[in-house]
């Protein structure tokens, strides 16, 4: 049975504390990494970033959000998260 768009439930919010340390990890690369290259005068380490960026979901300024109908995750700003629930 093939699944509609139209059944699918719309994006969620994952709590960041319902994964683990290893996960979150994961994710949050994924997404650097998927995001490009920085071609800014100083090269920052993978590492930074990732810390970086778990600070921003821990401040909630960042949300983990996962999509039923592409079965993916992805983060976005509190901002467009916002915007996309509104929709």
């Amino acid at each position: 049975m093939e699944i509609q768009k139209q059944d699918c439930p719309s994006p969620v919010e994952v709590p960041a504390e319902n994964l683990s340390e290893e996960v979150l990890v994961a994710l949050v690369e994924s997404f650097i990494l998927r995001e490009g290259t920085d071609y800014g005068q100083v090269e920052i380490s993978l590492e930074k970033k990732i810390e970086a960026v778990k600070r921003q979901i821990q401040r909630q300024e960042v949300k983990i959000i996962f999509d039923f109908e592409s079965e993916s995750v992805t983060l976005l700003t509190k901002q467009e998260w916002a915007k996309k629930k509104s929709v």
